[in-house]
C-alpha cells in the first residue's frame, strides 16, 4: 500500500556461535557447493531458537525467525522485549548494517539509524565535520545541512566543543550530537536504539519530544527502549520480540501491558483455593480484581474509575479486620495506602464467611503508566498482620490522544505519579 513505508516479510538472521563462517574448510565448500546450485544453505536446517538463558545443542542460533510486520507513513512503532530478544538486530537490517539470512525487507524513504554510541561518527574528525558527513550519507545537499547546522548544535548543547575530536567527547555528548543530528537532518525513516540511556533526564525528556515532532510531520520513527513508559507515551503500536520471535504486534498499550505481565505475573484478576490462599487461621485471601464499567480490562482509559475487589474468607471469628491496599508505580515508588473505613466495620469483629472489599479509585486521578497492587490484611491495637501479597494484580493507565474528547489543553503527558483533575476557578478582578 502507498502509506506503508516499512515491510518485513518472514526475516531471518543465523549466526554461528562463536566463530566466523561454519568452522570447517568441508563446511564452508559445502555450503558453497549448494548456493552456486541455488540450493537453501544446509547449515540453516540446524539452527536452534535464540533463547540466552539454555545451552543449545547446535552451534548455530536464530537471532530473528520468521519476523513480518508493517509500519505505515507517520507511525511511531516500539519494539520491545528482553535482552537478547532480538531488537537490535532487526534494527541492524533494517538499517542495511546487516543482510537477513531469510525473507525480505522493503523500504519507502531515506533512513537514519543511531544504533550504538558514536554509530556512524569517524572519531578523528570533529564534531562540525561529522554532521556534514552524517548529512552526505544520508543525501542531503550542503545547504540543506547549513540550514539545520544551528539548529542541531543547539539541540545537542555541544557548542564548546563542535571543533574538537569527536573521539575526546563523553558518551553523552555523543549522544546528544549523534541524536540531533539523526533527528534534524529530516530523514524518512528515523531509527533509534536504546542509545537514549546514555544521556540524562533533561536530554532523554527533549528526545522524546523531537520523536514526537519528528512523527507529527509525517515521518515514521522506529524505537527500542526497556523505559516501557516511554514506549507507551510516544508510541502507538509496538512490536514485541521474544527470543528472536514476534511475540505480539498491536497498539502500544495493550502489547506493553502484556509484556509487563509476562514478567511480574501480575495480571487484573488472581483467584486461590482456600487451602493454597495467602493468610493463616483466622483469614484467607480469596480474589483480588480490577474492574472498569463492571469487566475485567488490564489498560485503563485516563479517565475511566478503577474498582479494585478483594474477596477473602474468615475462617475464625472474633477478629477486627482490616483489608488494605498498597498502589505502586511503574518505577516501584509507591503511591499511596488505602484501608477500609467504613463505620460498619472499623471496630466492629467479623464472623466467619466470605466477604467482599471495594476500593474505588477515581478517574483523572493517575498519570499514565503500570499501576501494581499489593493487598495486605491486618488486626489493629495490637498490630497484626494475617497476609500481605506483593503484585496481586496490575493495570495500565493510558491516554488516546487520537480520540475527540472534553479534556482540552489538560491531555497530554504530564510529569509526576499522580495528575488529578481538580476544580479550579478564574475570575477577572479589574471587572
Amino acid at each position: 500500500m502507498s502509506d506503508t513505508v516499512i515491510k518485513v516479510e518472514n526475516v531471518s538472521k543465523l549466526y554461528r556461535l562463536g566463530e566466523v563462517g561454519t568452522g570447517t574448510l568441508s563446511h564452508d565448500l559445502n555450503r558453497w557447493w549448494h548456493r552456486v546450485r541455488g540450493k537453501e544453505d544446509p547449515y540453516l536446517k540446524i539452527g536452534q531458537t535464540n533463547d540466552r538463558t539454555k545451552k543449545g545443542e547446535s552451534d548455530y542460533a536464530w537471532a530473528l525467525k520468521d519476523v513480518s510486520f508493517e509500519v505505515k507513513r507517520g507511525e511511531v512503532l516500539g519494539i520491545i522485549g528482553r535482552n537478547g530478544a532480538g531488537k537490535s538486530t532487526l534494527l541492524k537490517i533494517l538499517s542495511r548494517v546487516t543482510t537477513p539470512t531469510e525473507g525480505q525487507i522493503k523500504i519507502k524513504g531515506r533512513v537514519a539509524s543511531l544504533l550504538e554510541v558514536g554509530t556512524g561518527f569517524n572519531p578523528e574528525l570533529t564534531g562540525r565535520d561529522n554532521i556534514y558527513l552524517n548529512g552526505a550519507i544520508l543525501g542531503m545537499r550542503k545547504w540543506e545541512i547549513d540550514r539545520k547546522f544551528d539548529e542541531i548544535v543547539a539541540f545537542a548543547e555541544v557548542e564548546r566543543y563542535i571543533d574538537t575530536p569527536v573521539k575526546r567527547y563523553s558518551s553523552g555528548m555523543y549522544v546528544r550530537l549523534a541524536f540531533a543530528v539523526a533527528a534534524h537532518l529530516e530523514p524518512e525513516i528515523l531509527i533509534v536504539d536504546e542509545v537514549l540511556a546514555v544521556g540524562d533526564a533533561e536530554f532523554q525528556k527533549k528526545c522524546l519530544g523531537k520523536m514526537q515532532d519528528v512523527s507529527k510531520g509525517g515521518r515514521t520513527v522506529l524505537f527500542v527502549s526497556h523505559h516501557i513508559a516511554s514506549v507507551t507515551r510516544l508510541c502507538r503500536s509496538a512490536l514485541w520480540m521474544q527470543n528472536g520471535q514476534a511475540k505480539d504486534f498491536g497498539q502500544a498499550y495493550q502489547i506493553c501491558s502484556h509484556y509487563i505481565a509476562n514478567g511480574s505475573g501480575a495480571l487484573s484478576r488472581r483467584e486461590w483455593q482456600v487451602k493454597d490462599a495467602p493468610g493463616n487461621e483466622w483469614v484467607k485471601l480469596i480474589c483480588v480484581e480490577s474492574l472498569v464499567d463492571g469487566k475485567q480490562t488490564e489498560s485503563v482509559d485516563i479517565e475511566s474509575k478503577v474498582e479494585i475487589n478483594i474477596v477473602y474468607q474468615v475462617l475464625k471469628g472474633g477478629k477486627v479486620l482490616i483489608p488494605n491496599i498498597h498502589l505502586f508505580s511503574e518505577d516501584g515508588t509507591l503511591m499511596f495506602i488505602s484501608h477500609d473505613w467504613h463505620s460498619g466495620w472499623r471496630k466492629k469483629p467479623k464472623t466467619s464467611g466470605i466477604y467482599k472489599t471495594t476500593f474505588l479509585l477515581p478517574g483523572n486521578f493517575f498519570s499514565e503508566g503500570r499501576i501494581t497492587v499489593k493487598v495486605a490484611m491486618g488486626t489493629y491495637k495490637p498490630f497484626e498482620a494475617h497476609f500481605e501479597v506483593a503484585d496481586t494484580i496490575a493495570f495500565t493507565i493510558v491516554e488516546d490522544e487520537s480520540e475527540e474528547t472534553s479534556r482540552g489543553d489538560y491531555a497530554g503527558h504530564l510529569p509526576g505519579i499522580i495528575r488529578p483533575l481538580i476544580a479550579t476557578e478564574t475570575k477577572k478582578l479589574d471587572g
